[in-house]
């Protein structure tokens, strides 16, 4: 059993090591790839409404948790947030770090998509530094290609939650991670260090070190879902049937002709002869 612990241990700092060696633009890529596989299966993915509603997404790719008796959770993402103008800014570096108290025995590899779904969940975004369950609550996010019959999503949660598991540890939850920047990152991306803040406002442009795949994959995965939507609600005029008989066509009435006039002129009239004497 101790050796069991021990391995559990240096499989969790290695796969630490390994965040640390990643660079933040293949984080970028890595991060756009999870939301394009997710979104390519709609009817196990985010519904439309999840979609067209979130104030922020957040994609964690292989969000390492493991443990024994008390577990503990890393990874290193990105984020965006909408604008007023539908936009999405540039992305923001973040690292996810907690722990969890409990029985747990073993490693896992976890892809993290986190949908922040109104302001005060953004605002708490915003803090760099929010701890999941205190500032902002979560709750695991439905799925499928539309929310059924519920708004229970956009009432209760400032977060919705969405994993996919690659290893072995059965069951993901967030509440006690805290979410802040990835300043390392942020410099490597930037060239410089900007607040966390002034990137999620939309105050700064894109970099050019990297972190556009992943923004177009997040515009791509709302423009799909809303697209989806319209087609959805969009009436469909019924075909005609298939043998429908041809409408006969209104009969055409053909002038009568004009009676013909007799154009020769009429013989001149006799002189009247004088009267006998």
């Amino acid at each position: 059993m101790k050796r069991f612990f021990c391995g559990v241990m240096c499989a969790f700092l290695i796969s630490s090591f390994s965040f640390a060696s990643e660079s933040a633009a293949s984080r970028a890529e890595a991060a756009a790839t999870v939301l394009n596989e997710i979104m390519a299966a709609p009817d196990n993915g985010i519904p439309v409404e999840i979609l067209d509603s979130a104030k922020c997404v957040a994609v964690v790719p292989s969000l390492v948790k493991g443990g024994f008796v008390v577990g503990a959770s890393h990874g290193r993402g990105m984020a965006t947030c909408k604008l007023n103008n539908g936009s999405w800014t540039a992305p923001a570096p973040i690292t996810m770090t907690g722990g969890s108290i409990g029985f747990q025995i073993g490693l896992q590899g976890v892809d993290l998509v986190m949908m922040i779904m109104n302001d005060r969940g953004m605002q708490a975004l915003l803090t760099n530094g929010f701890k999941v369950g205190a500032d902002a609550s979560a709750a695991a996010g439905p799925v499928g290609r539309h929310v059924e019959g519920s708004t229970d999503w956009k009432l209760r949660a400032e977060v919705l939650t969405y994993s996919r598991a690659r290893g072995l540890f059965a069951g993901v939850t967030i509440n006690g991670s805290t979410i802040s920047q990835d300043e390392d990152a942020t410099r490597e991306l930037y060239g410089k260090f900007v607040p966390f803040k002034t990137i999620l406002t939309g105050a700064t442009d894109m970099p050019r070190g990297g972190g556009e795949p992943f923004v177009a994959a997040v515009r791509k995965a709302v423009a799909t879902a809303n697209n989806s939507g319209n087609a959805s609600s969009t009436p469909v005029n019924p075909p005609p049937p298939p043998h429908a008989p041809a409408a006969t066509p209104a009969p055409v009435s053909t002038p009568m002709p004009a009676p013909a006039t007799d154009s020769t002129p009429a013989p001149p009239a006799s002189p009247t002869p004088p009267p006998m004497v």
